[in-house]
């Protein structure tokens, strides 16, 4: 059976960051079952993830780049767009964590996790928008929140801030550019199976106090958050900008 057209991501080609593992792989791989090129960016190996798109039947270019380098984040968007033809869509997905007590966090514990999580974020974002709008063309951008975009937690200072000014400058890219032809919006996962929350997981109160709190009776998967990110990616979505989209079972619900 064909893929509607208003969900097709075919011949899209679609910036995904921290394509290497966890979320961004799922994203990764749910673009590529929407018909989508996925060009992958990391710091580490992508090898899995070139060979789970290319399973799933579609095309994965790799490209290599540190996002804390302010300069080569800025630099990144036009070299790919150079090399590789036009840009359909950005995915801002990198992102990292650092656990302390709010009293013990460390000031580079503070900026390396802004800086990768919020300022990749709005930097690849300008210079995406820069080049669209350079050339009259449509595009799209999906920022990775979190449910800490809207709730505190605990023991993750920077990771929250990052995370709440990803949902605000969502918004405020969505107000400058929605009539210019560029949709922006973000997508909040909840509790999903990646690196990042190992250490949740790891600890049995705290893992089943959350499994007891998600509606849903389940942790999430990568591919719960693809999926989710291939509709606003997609001809589906076109009236949506400044969304966020929860997909977090339930979660904030409750």
């Amino acid at each position: 059976m064909s893929l509607p057209s208003a969900f097709s991501l075919a011949g899209r080609r679609i910036v995904v960051t921290g394509a290497n593992t966890g979320i961004g792989q799922g994203i990764a791989v749910a673009i590529a079952r929407a018909g989508g090129t996925v060009v992958g960016v990391g710091r580490s190996a992508m090898d899995e993830t070139q060979a789970k798109v290319a399973a799933a039947g579609g095309a994965f270019i790799a490209a290599h780049a540190d996002l804390a380098d302010r300069a080569a984040a800025r630099a990144l968007i036009d070299r790919l767009w150079n090399e590789h033809g036009p840009l359909d869509g950005l995915v801002n997905n990198a992102g990292i964590i650092r656990r302390a007590d709010a009293v013990d966090l460390s000031e580079a514990d503070w900026d390396d996790v802004i800086d990768i999580n919020l300022g990749s974020l709005f930097f690849l974002s300008q210079a995406y928008g820069r080049r669209l709008l350079a050339e009259t063309r449509r595009g799209k951008i999906v920022n990775i929140a979190s449910l800490l975009s809207f709730q505190g937690g605990i023991r993750v200072a920077s990771y929250t801030a990052s995370k709440h000014g990803a949902l605000g400058i969502t918004r405020l890219l969505a107000c400058e550019w929605a009539a210019k032809g560029i949709n922006v919006n973000a997508v909040a996962p909840g509790y999903i199976v990646t690196n990042n929350t190992e250490a949740l997981r790891a600890d049995e109160k705290r893992s089943a106090a959350i499994l007891e709190r998600i509606p849903a009776g389940r942790w999430g998967t990568p591919d719960d958050i693809g999926d989710a990110t291939v509709f606003l990616l997609a001809p589906a979505s076109d009236y949506m900008h400044g969304a966020v989209v929860p997909v977090d079972g339930g979660w904030l619900a409750r």
